[in-house]
């Protein structure tokens, strides 16, 4: 859009107009303040986006971000959000060869047949008992952390009261994951199957002392109180549409194409510096809202940059003429790929892959995990790509640190999704290459994208889609009353780096906006 050529003072300029910007950006506006998002691309949305990303082809993919969990039913309702998601009838599918068969893990289609694809994998009623009792104790600390997400940070000692559970506690927020899970699961795929959600996007061992992994394991299973992933109807641009559009109906400007500079404040007021195709230009704001990492908000007030951070993970799109066949017989593929599919994600597995990673080598059989959007909701297709069957495919990679790529970070992504589709084929009755559909040009729809692409097309942080290591989400030294201040008084973190952002969430958005308005009588 052309320059900005509104108000020179708002109550509140966002910078960014990721998915949190656009909720904090709602809430504010709603509550009559003038509000201003800076957006530096040609469109809103940040990493929460769907897009056509092969040519002729009517297909409509979340590019990045892809599943919702964490994003409260609260914002969807205060906003009055046209939202939807549906839930996936499959939880996962883990395929793996005993014994010279081909065999594998379903889990979901109801407790009996759960049950029975424990006994059928293990040969005992033992790892099914485990991972009931287990996952019970994760949902009730589900039910009772998920909804301190959205009000002011509990100190330590409130969250361990309020979780009512030494053990949970101890297991979840003090001990290495890695010791429940060989403590209690026996089965070396099932204690992967568990260890995978400790992983996303994060690079650590299953016994990292500084428990980066139980963070990030936590947040996967406290979403919406029950720790469900659920599809997002139309995509994730759907949600950031809908935000974008409650934004702009409660008065908020959005100017894309508008690049931040410069944030100078006195802790009272403050002025944006910013740049478009026209050149540059300063509105004034008495709060600013950075939707960005740590390392930005950084180099806009001049303040001494954080620690540098990297990703660690593979993204993948595809789109398919038809799902391939398995080669264990026992599993429809449309029920296969529902779920989460993992690949080399056995326990053993992941550690090998975590160490030949920290060694500075590509895993030798790299980890991943897939799930087919469309099985879920084919609204993403044109009709006549869904009349012809066509699937999608959305395949994350696990421990695929950002250094891996910097010497060449084009043909390092070449070797590890080559890698990476030889593991998937390796259970496959057929190649993936034959099922993978064309594009206008010819060419394979696939798709791949490395830590150094995420930072280079949305400057994630070396790649790191939760900005920086994930925090405990309760009170911690600095971290104001609800997670999201800064130094500067009138200048507040609502992006993923903020604590207990991560993840589409909009929790970051909404305790920004509730900070200002708690400072200005909202």
């Amino acid at each position: 859009m052309p320059a900005h050529e509104g108000p020179r003072a708002y109550d509140a300029v966002i910078v960014g107009g990721g998915h949190n910007g656009l909720v904090a950006a709602a809430y504010l506006a709603r509550a009559g303040r003038s509000v201003l998002v800076l957006e530096r691309l040609t469109g809103t949305g940040g990493a929460a986006v769907s897009t056509r990303p092969f040519k002729g082809v009517d297909a409509r993919l979340s590019r990045y971000s892809y599943l919702v969990s964490l994003l409260p039913r609260k914002i969807v309702r205060d906003l009055g959000l046209d939202f939807r998601v549906r839930a996936r009838t499959i939880s996962s599918y883990t395929p793996v060869e005993r014994a010279g068969r081909a065999t594998g893990l379903l889990v979901g289609g109801g407790p009996r047949r759960t049950r029975e694809a424990f006994a059928r994998l293990t040969g005992s009623e033992h790892e099914y008992q485990a991972w009931q009792r287990f996952y019970g104790m994760t949902g009730k600390v589900a039910q009772r952390v998920f909804p301190t997400l959205t009000e002011p940070l509990p100190t330590r000692e409130e969250l361990r009261r309020r979780v009512d559970d030494e053990e949970a506690w101890r297991t979840l927020f003090e001990e290495p994951v890695g010791v429940t899970i060989e403590d209690r699961f026996a089965d070396d795929l099932v204690r992967g199957v568990v260890l995978t959600d400790a992983l996303i996007g994060t690079f650590a061992d299953a016994h990292d002392p500084e428990l980066r992994q139980n963070r990030c394991f936590l947040y996967h299973v406290i979403g919406g109180g029950t720790g469900d992933w659920d599809v997002p109807v139309g995509g994730m641009g759907a949600l950031t549409d809908a935000l974008a559009g409650a934004a702009r109906a409660a008065g908020a400007t959005l100017a894309t194409g508008h690049e931040a500079l410069r944030i100078a404040t006195d802790g009272t007021t403050a002025e944006v510096t910013y740049r478009t195709a026209d050149g540059e230009a300063t509105v004034a704001a008495r709060h600013v809202l950075v939707n960005a990492s740590p390392h930005v908000l950084a180099a806009l007030t001049g303040d001494t940059p954080p620690a540098p951070v990297e990703g660690a993970q593979l993204k993948v799109n595809m789109l398919l003429t038809r799902l391939p066949r398995l080669r264990d017989p026992s599993v429809d593929p449309r029920e296969a790929f529902a779920g989460t599919f993992h690949i080399a994600e056995g326990y053993e597995q992941l550690r090998t892959a975590h160490a030949q990673a920290d060694a500075g080598r590509l895993p030798a059989a790299p980890p991943s995990e897939i799930y087919c959007h469309s099985l879920t909701d084919p609204t993403i297709l044109g009709p006549d790509l869904v009349a012809r069957g066509y699937q999608t495919l959305t395949l994350f990679g696990l421990h695929t640190p950002a250094r891996l790529f910097d010497r060449d970070n084009d043909a390092t992504r070449d070797e590890l999704l080559k890698a990476t589709v030889a593991e998937l084929d390796a259970h496959l009755a057929e190649p993936l290459a034959d099922c993978l559909a064309t594009d206008a040009d010819g060419r394979p729809c696939i798709e791949a994208k490395t830590p150094l692409d995420l930072e280079r097309d949305l400057r994630l942080p070396g790649g790191n889609i939760f900005h920086r290591d994930l925090s405990w989400p309760y009170a911690q030294e600095d971290s104001g009353r609800w997670g999201v201040e800064t130094r500067h008084p009138n200048v507040l973190l609502c992006g993923a780096g903020a604590v207990r952002g991560g993840g589409v969430s909009g929790v970051p958005g909404h305790n920004a906006a509730m900070a200002v308005l708690e400072t200005t009588g909202g």
